[in-house]
């Protein structure tokens, strides 16, 4: 089921996200080659901790982290970890911030110093996917016209989605109903109403959607070690269209 939040659960996932946006400020100037996503994760918790909030992410199904900080061909759920980014590195950061009990959820994929023309390009495409997927969004459509709007902008550069991860309802638990795949038929599914709190969130891969899981059980990676992008926002569904939660 999908839930309707009232305003004030509403208020109190604009601070989560408020929270969120601030980490995501602080991560955009210090990821520097030379830096360990364990100082980027680090930093976060205490932003997040001295703004009254905890981090969602931390002991969820066992996460061992704040942040999930998913490098070059790290499609998500990458560990932190003491090795230096290096310059050309593209990062992927997903934050999520418990306030009072409602959630919100936001990655962004930074470049690590100077990088490629190929790797600023699928940032540029990634970031616009979010968005061609947000500008659908409004009381009455079907969810998969934003599911679809993201695919065939994404497909139209060559690039894929991989169809295991999807972006989700939100709210006083992390993932709610609904599942939000990144690719599908425009029509189909749940319509969405005002109050509806969503987390969409496009991942896309330069090459091959498929993927595989590494032996830690959590990180999953292009399988032909192409490298992959995801960006992130909360929202939720208003009169006439939607309201990013995740800024500032």
């Amino acid at each position: 089921m999908i839930s309707i939040k009232s305003s004030r659960e509403l208020e109190l996932m604009k601070q989560a996200g408020h929270i969120v946006a601030l980490v995501h400020q602080k991560m955009s100037d210090i990821i520097k080659p030379g830096v360990s996503t364990n100082e980027l994760d680090k930093i976060a918790r205490e932003i997040i901790e001295s703004n009254g909030a905890t981090p969602s992410f931390l002991g969820y199904g066992g996460f061992p982290a704040s942040i999930c900080a998913s490098p070059n061909e790290v499609i998500v759920h990458g560990f932190p970890s003491d090795k230096p980014l290096q310059e050309g590195d593209i990062i992927a950061v997903d934050v999520g911030a418990n306030y009072k009990g409602y959630h919100g959820d936001s990655a962004w994929t930074y470049p690590v110093g100077k990088i490629s023309q190929e790797n600023q390009k699928l940032l540029e495409v990634t970031e616009q996917s979010l968005f061609e997927g947000l500008a659908k969004v409004k009381p009455g459509i079907h969810l998969s016209d934003v599911s679809n709007a993201i695919q065939v902008y994404v497909e139209s550069f060559g690039y894929s989605v991989p169809i295991e991860f999807t972006g989700h309802g939100i709210g006083s638990s992390l993932h709610e109903d609904p599942m939000i795949p990144n690719y599908g038929k425009p029509g189909r599914g749940p319509i969405l109403k005002e109050g509806m709190t969503l987390a969409i969130e496009p991942m896309v891969n330069m090459g091959t959607p498929k993927m595989k899981i590494l032996q830690d059980g959590w990180t999953a990676v292009t399988l032909d070690g192409q490298n992959t992008a995801h960006f992130e926002h909360t929202i939720v569904v208003t009169t006439d269209g939607y309201e990013i939660l995740t800024k500032l």
